[in-house]
């Protein structure tokens, strides 16, 4: 094992498997034991028990589809106006002058500070919850997006004007392509993101979703249900990153080459 040395792909499951086997281990050693009071932590079979009588008798697959419809929604909606305004930022100093300042002060600001006003504004219906996940996912796209693109290569700007090319199509054949794989990745990590909001959204004000079912549960003290809602977000988190990989190496293969 030699730093940065890349691992072959065979190997890469095995080692992501084993962390999993390991910790339902620990896991069950702590809980099956007696360790710990399944009141404070159910163990694995209690865990998957429960989540199966939540998805086949209390209609938690509605949940699902209602948290992965306000993520989707709230996140497609910051990435489409978030993307062309980081270009801009990125290749035109003069509108990174005037954004810059704005959008770094709000990407500071908590998402979930805002929940009482977007309450008050919009209710508590899907509005709100989509709002959230725009406010959180907005601006940080806007300013990675911004830094990815305005951290082109200079040589390949030079030789984009010495082969006689204008600003507009610099943009568009040189800055958007060049950053490209890393908007993709910038995406792929703020989606990740995106889901820690809509969760927070539903644990307030929500009768439907993931974080409402876990709400639900902690007032009748049952781990098991939260546990399992907590491993479903992750699990589907999981496989939208998957997701993004794949299709990033399948969009632009030669990024590989710089790995």
């Amino acid at each position: 094992m030699k730093p940065l040395t890349s691992v072959a792909p065979g190997t890469r499951i095995v080692l992501g498997l084993a962390f999993f086997v390991l910790f339902t281990l620990l896991w069950s050693a702590v809980t099956f034991s007696g360790f710990v009071s399944k009141t404070f932590l159910a163990d694995p079979w209690m865990m998957l028990t429960s989540g199966w009588r939540l998805l086949t008798e209390y209609g938690f697959a509605k949940d699902i589809g209602m948290t992965v419809w306000r993520v989707l929604g709230g996140f497609l909606i910051a990435a489409a106006l978030a993307l062309p305004l980081g270009v801009l930022m990125g290749a035109y100093k003069p509108v990174e002058a005037f954004f810059e300042p704005f959008v770094s002060f709000a990407r500071y600001l908590p998402a979930s500070a805002f929940i009482p006003l977007l309450i008050l504004w919009a209710g508590i219906g899907e509005a709100q919850k989509l709002a959230l996940i725009f406010i959180g996912s907005f601006f940080q796209l806007v300013l990675m997006v911004a830094v990815s693109v305005g951290n082109t290569r200079r040589d390949l700007v030079e030789a984009a004007y010495t082969l006689g090319s204008t600003d507009a199509s610099l943009v568009k054949r040189v800055l958007i392509p060049g950053a490209a794989p890393e908007i993709a990745e910038i995406l792929r990590m703020v989606l990740g993101w995106a889901w820690t909001y809509v969760i927070v959204a539903e644990l307030i004000g929500s009768s439907s979703g993931i974080g409402h079912m876990i709400t639900d549960s902690q007032s009748l003290l049952a781990t098991d249900q939260i546990i399992f809602g907590i491993i479903v977000i992750g699990l589907i988190g999981l496989c939208s990153d998957l997701a993004f990989k794949w299709a990033n190496r399948r969009l632009f293969p030669w990024a590989l080459l710089d790995r």
